[in-house]
């Protein structure tokens, strides 16, 4: 009971919120319309398509109500229309009302009613028609203060997660390195970092200086990287830090259960087990100090048994923590790698470390590895083990018939590299290259399931879909079925000639649930058929891995005066209302594809993920909420209220209205556009349209 309750209070406050945004818009429409004697004759939020709403009532002269169609809301003036079938018919009706009006008093006919929209002056409607933007710049800057004066938990800009192949990857940034500004812009927040990489004035082959403080070095470094755009925005390739804790137990209303370990995972078989909150102190007599130490001796043991040491914070009756923490060594095994059986075909070389192996070797992206052979998967593992001495690489070269024979020092892998990016090529550390993997099987090791199932070399994948274990499995492992962990037992995985997702793939079957199966769906001679593989661990490939799960890391800005408040408020509405104009202005130069924009559903998902977090970080998504219906709301487009506004500073300098025709014909245009927008948008929430 409890758990429905809060769960209702969550949504009740996204439902108040987002419709809240759109109640000042229309607020800041009807309270200037009527200080300039407009007949306000409907007040609504939603629309009343057909007449269908949730309930209305009349006060004074204006009926109130919520529709049917959750979508926005309206202020329906006299003389004002927005539907371009009746724009004609309101404008007749203003004008007939204004006769009949003044037909009584026996004086000179005006043109329109006194109290309708088109009777008032040009500055006047111009003032009413941007007041609704006015009022949701307004609602942002309050929501910002309020939310920096409770407090606001952000992520620090520190990398967590380098990609393989991408383009920090390439310019050598190492997790840990903290990125202190973006070409001289300041970096406070991680947020920033995207925002100055997709929304900046990249080019792409000078490439974006990044002034970096890495551990360990006492200057700040300067690195030079080249973002990428094959996403569909410029990107760098780095995710958010992570802490040396692993996740507390802490419950929200849309997470019940906080699992520090993945299920069927090393990490889950240790000794004595792990539990919420726990934090590594030491790993092998190594002391633990940021989560790049740890990602660094995991990617240089992945064979050995570990010794971990934990501080478990003590707690009293009350469930609250106490001092000083309990320590505990705890004894970690290896983790064997889930395996299908399956041996891919090598691809090419996609990309090489600045200043790494493969550089001093010669090697260039365009070659590929002939030498050692086998599962191009066990490759990075294999050379691995042979970084003590010189190892001899044979490469094949697009522009040389012969192959050629190089030597090349490997270096100790300092980073896991898992390829969990659809379309991921596979990193070898010890190297210091990236090379893609091909869709075509290449081998299937002989009492495999693959094998069972009469997979052939030259086969050709097509799809992978993961099976989750069934609910008395789940229900043993304590997990719910609408847990996030269950997403990872149920994706499917497309292979084409430009998604080559196998690494992909194998890293994802890393995170499933024991019990998942896979369901390969392959091509034969241009004959489609589908087996079940059951996965099996393997006996001597190790994932480096162990299934830990730690709390990303945060630091809480809060403002300690209302004086403060009121600066962070102004600075983040500012920011806020800039990405906005820079998001529309890149989509205009194709620098960021339309592909990324979010619909109704994605806007109620993401709101419902911070109103879960907390009532602050709330707040400032609903200050971005507002900042982008006062942008979007302002643009150029008929319909909107820039195009109104647009048509009435026309109406200012020629002294006159545009033609009515030419306004029910843009009107119309203004229509055609917001419906195939909202075609587009919603295409892409539920995913009937491609992201990428």
């Amino acid at each position: 009971m409890d758990y429905a309750v809060g769960l209702t209070v969550v949504i009740l406050k996204v439902a108040f919120g987002l419709g809240f945004v759109i109640f000042v818009h229309e607020l800041g429409h009807f309270l200037l319309a009527k200080l300039c004697g407009v007949k306000c004759e409907k007040f609504y939020l939603g629309f009343d398509i057909a007449g269908l709403r949730f309930f209305r009532f009349r006060w004074g002269e204006t009926e109130y109500g919520v529709g049917i169609v959750p979508l926005g809301g309206y202020v329906k003036m006299l003389g004002q229309e927005d539907n371009p079938a009746r724009m004609q018919a309101e404008i007749e009706r203003a004008r007939m009302a204004g006769e009949t009006s003044d037909q009584n008093q026996q004086a000179s006919p005006p043109v329109f009613d006194p109290r309708s929209f088109l009777a008032k002056s040009v500055p006047q409607r111009m003032a009413i028609i941007s007041a609704g933007v006015v009022m949701n710049v307004i609602f942002a800057f309050f929501m910002a203060v309020v939310a920096f004066r409770l407090g606001v938990r952000q992520t620090p800009c520190i990398v967590g997660e380098v990609f393989p192949g991408e383009a920090a990857w390439q310019a050598g940034i190492r997790p840990g390195d903290e990125i202190l500004e973006v070409a001289g812009k300041k970096m406070k927040q991680f947020r920033d970092l995207q925002t100055a990489i997709s929304l900046g004035d990249i080019d792409p082959v000078k490439g974006v200086p990044l002034l970096i403080r890495r551990p360990g070095v006492s200057d700040p470094l300067t690195i030079v990287v080249k973002p990428d755009r094959s996403r569909g925005a410029f990107v760098i390739g780095v995710s958010g830090p992570k802490t040396t804790r692993l996740v507390s137990d802490r419950k929200t209303w849309l997470i019940r259960k906080r699992l520090a370990v993945l299920p069927g995972s090393a990490a889950e078989k240790a000794s004595p087990p792990f539990q919420n909150g726990d934090r590594i102190v030491s790993i092998d007599d190594q002391p633990i100090s940021d989560y790049s130490q740890i990602d660094a001796l995991l990617a240089q043991k992945p064979e050995q048994t570990l010794t971990v040491v934990v501080e478990r914070p003590g707690k009293d009756a009350q469930g609250q923590p106490t001092s000083p923490p309990q320590r505990l060594t705890i004894s970690v095994p290896p983790q064997p790698t889930r395996q299908l059986g399956i041996i891919m075909t090598m691809g090419k070389i996609t990309a090489v470390r600045s200043g790494s192996p493969a550089v001093a070797a010669g090697l260039m992206p365009g070659d590929i590895i002939i030498k050692p052979g086998g599962d191009p998967l066990t490759l990075p593992e294999r050379l691995r083990r042979m970084v003590n001495g010189p190892v001899e690489l044979t490469i094949q070269r697009p522009t040389r018939d012969t192959p050629i024979v190089t030597s090349v020092q490997l270096e100790p892998p300092q980073t896991i590299s898992a390829p969990e990016i659809i379309n991921s090529p596979v990193d070898v550390p010890a190297l210091g290259a990236t090379y893609e993997v091909l869709n075509r099987i290449a081998g299937v090791v002989e009492g495999s399931a693959a094998a069972d199932a009469g997979l052939r070399p030259g086969d050709l994948l097509v799809r992978a879909k993961l099976v989750p274990p069934d609910g008395e499995t789940l229900r043993r492992l304590g997990i719910s079925p609408h847990d996030d962990l269950v997403k990872y037992s149920t994706a499917v995985v497309e292979f084409t000639d430009t998604q080559r997702n196998w690494p992909a793939f194998m890293a994802l079957l890393q995170k499933t649930l024991p019990g998942t199966s896979v369901e390969l769906t392959f091509s034969r001679q241009g004959q489609e058929q589908t087996v079940r593989l059951e996965p099996s661990e393997a006996k001597d490939w190790f994932n480096p891995d162990r299934g830990w799960l730690f709390e990303l890391m945060q630091f809480e800005r809060k403002a300690t005066s209302l004086g403060e408040a009121v600066m962070l408020g102004g600075q983040e509405t500012l920011e806020d209302l800039t990405i906005v104009f820079r998001t529309v202005g890149k989509l205009g130069t194709r620098q960021i594809s339309p592909r990324l924009l979010s619909g109704p559903l994605m806007i109620v998902k993401m709101a419902l993920q911070f109103a879960d977090e907390g009532t602050a970080k709330l707040l400032l998504f609903l200050t971005l909420l507002s900042a982008n219906l006062a942008v979007l709301n302002f643009l150029p487009i008929p319909l909107l209220d820039g195009g109104h506004f647009l048509l009435l500073v026309y109406e200012g300098i020629r002294g006159r209205p545009a033609d009515e025709r030419v306004q029910v014909a843009l009107t119309y245009l203004g229509l055609i556009f917001i419906i195939i927008l909202m075609i587009w948008v919603f295409g892409l929430d539920f995913g009937l349209i491609s992201r990428r």
